[in-house]
C-alpha cells in the first residue's frame, strides 16, 4: 500500500503531528540524499516532533503565568549580594520544591532583585515539567474581592489554587481595602493544605504585615503557613536600576562595620595602621582578665575603676606576661648590683612598672585608643598603681 504526498500529509494532520507535517518532506530528501537507514529517518523524525512539543509548551506556560518579563537564575548577579547566594537556592530550584510544597520570601528594598529570583524560580519550575502563576498582591486582593461581591469567588479562587507555583508580589506596596486579609487567607489556607508552592516579595518586614493587611491576627496565620515549609530571604546590596547612580548606601555587612568604627577625631592614629578594630570600651573585667579581644583601653576607663583593678596581677596579664617575670622581650631578668640588695617589694614595683610599660606598647602597636606620649604613659601607670611612679622617680633621682 503506497500513499501519494497529498495523503500522506493528511493523515499526519489528523494525529496532531504539526511539526512532523512540516519537516518531513525535507527529511525525507535528506534521507535519500545520505542513504539513511530507516531507523535513523524515524529517530530523527521523532526527536524533532518532542523537542518541538516541548518548546511549544514552555512558551504556552510562560504566556500562561504572566510574567511582567523573563529572567532566569543565570541572569542574576550575585556579585551584589551579601546575605544570598546560589547556593541557597539550590533546593528552591529543584522539582521537589513544587512537589513538596515550599515556599519563599524575597525581602528587601526595592530594585534589590526579589522579583526577578521569584520569576527564575517560576520558569524552572515550568522547565521541570510544572505550572506557574505569577500576580501582584493588589491584583490578587481586588480580582478576589469584585468576584466575592459578583457571587464568582469561587471560580476565581481556583485561579490562584491551581497552578504549581504562585508568585504574589509587591506585597505591602501599595493600600489594600479593608478586605485584604481575607481574601489572601483564602488563597494561601488552600495552597497551604494541598501543598502547592508559594513565593511572596515585600519590602516590609513581617512584623509589618498585619498593618498592610488590616488585620494582625490573619496576617500572623498567613505568616504562620507560609513558613512551616519555607524561609525569608533578605536581599541587600544596590539597586539594580540605580547602581550606576551610586545613590545606594553599603551593604547591609558593610554598614555595620561602619556604624561600630569610631569618627576619626576620636582616634589618635599610628602612621600607617588603619582604624581600631576593637571599638568597644574596656571593662574592668577585661582588665582584670586580661581578655582585650573585644574591648578598647582609654584613660577614662581604667581611672574610673583603679580601685577595683589588682594591679600586678591584671598589668600583667594584658600585657600578656606571667606575674613575676620581667616584660621587655629579649631582656634577661635583672639583677641585683654588688652591694645592692633588692627588697621582696621594690621588686614587685619594678615588675609593675615594666608591666606598664609593656602594655602601652602592646596596645598601641594594636592600633588601640591610647596615647602616644610617654607623660600618658605613666599617667596610666600612676592610676593603675600609685606606687609606681615614686618608686620609679626614686629610682631616676
Amino acid at each position: 500500500m503506497t500513499l501519494d504526498e497529498r495523503d500522506l500529509d493528511g493523515v499526519i494532520k489528523r494525529l496532531h503531528l504539526a511539526n512532523t507535517r512540516r519537516v518531513w518532506r525535507d527529511l525525507t530528501r535528506r534521507a535519500e540524499q545520505e542513504q539513511w537507514t530507516y531507523r535513523d529517518f524515524l529517530q530523527l523524525l521523532v526527536t524533532e516532533e518532542v523537542a518541538h512539543r516541548q518548546h511549544t509548551r514552555l512558551n504556552r506556560l510562560v504566556r500562561r503565568a504572566r510574567f511582567p518579563f523573563l529572567k532566569t537564575i543565570e541572569d542574576f548577579n550575585f556579585l551584589y549580594q551579601s546575605t544570598v547566594r546560589l547556593s541557597l537556592l539550590g533546593s528552591a530550584l529543584a522539582a521537589d520544591f513544587v512537589t513538596e510544597g515550599g515556599c519563599l520570601i524575597f525581602g528587601g528594598k526595592t530594585g534589590r532583585g526579589k522579583t526577578h529570583l521569584a520569576v527564575a524560580i517560576a520558569y524552572r519550575a515550568i522547565q521541570n515539567g510544572f505550572d506557574a502563576r505569577f500576580v501582584t498582591a493588589a491584583e490578587l486582593i481586588d480580582d478576589l474581592s469584585a468576584a466575592f461581591r459578583s457571587g464568582g469567588f469561587t471560580d476565581v479562587l481556583a485561579t490562584y489554587v491551581h497552578p504549581g507555583v504562585l508568585v504574589v508580589d509587591e506585597v505591602g506596596y501599595l493600600t489594600y481595602g479593608t478586605d485584604a486579609a481575607n481574601m489572601l487567607f483564602h488563597v494561601v489556607n488552600d495552597r497551604h493544605r494541598k501543598k502547592r508552592a508559594m513565593i511572596f516579595t515585600t519590602n516590609k518586614p513581617l512584623t509589618g504585615w498585619g498593618r498592610v493587611l488590616h488585620d494582625d491576627d490573619l496576617a500572623h496565620a498567613i505568616i504562620d503557613r507560609i513558613l512551616e515549609r519555607g524561609r525569608i530571604l533578605m536581599l541587600d546590596g544596590p539597586s539594580m536600576r540605580t547602581k550606576h547612580l551610586g545613590l545606594d548606601g553599603p551593604t547591609a555587612s558593610e554598614a555595620t562595620s561602619q556604624s561600630v568604627r569610631p569618627s576619626e577625631q576620636d582616634v589618635i592614629r599610628i602612621s600607617g595602621i588603619e582604624a581600631p578594630e576593637f571599638p568597644e570600651p574596656t571593662t574592668v573585667r577585661a582588665l582584670t582578665t586580661g581578655d582585650l579581644s573585644n574591648a578598647r583601653l582609654t584613660t577614662d576607663a581604667i581611672c574610673t575603676h583603679r580601685d577595683e583593678l589588682d594591679a600586678p596581677r591584671s598589668i600583667h596579664a594584658v600585657a600578656g606576661v606571667p606575674t613575676g617575670h620581667l616584660v621587655r622581650a629579649g631582656e634577661k631578668q635583672p639583677t641585683p648590683k654588688p652591694g645592692e640588695a633588692f627588697s621582696q617589694e621594690s621588686q614587685r614595683v619594678l615588675n609593675v612598672a615594666f608591666g606598664v610599660f609593656a602594655t602601652a606598647c602592646t596596645l598601641m602597636v594594636a592600633s588601640v585608643e591610647a596615647s602616644t606620649s610617654g607623660y600618658e604613659v605613666m599617667k596610666l601607670a600612676s592610676f593603675i598603681c600609685p606606687p609606681v611612679a615614686s618608686a620609679t622617680a626614686g629610682r631616676s633621682a
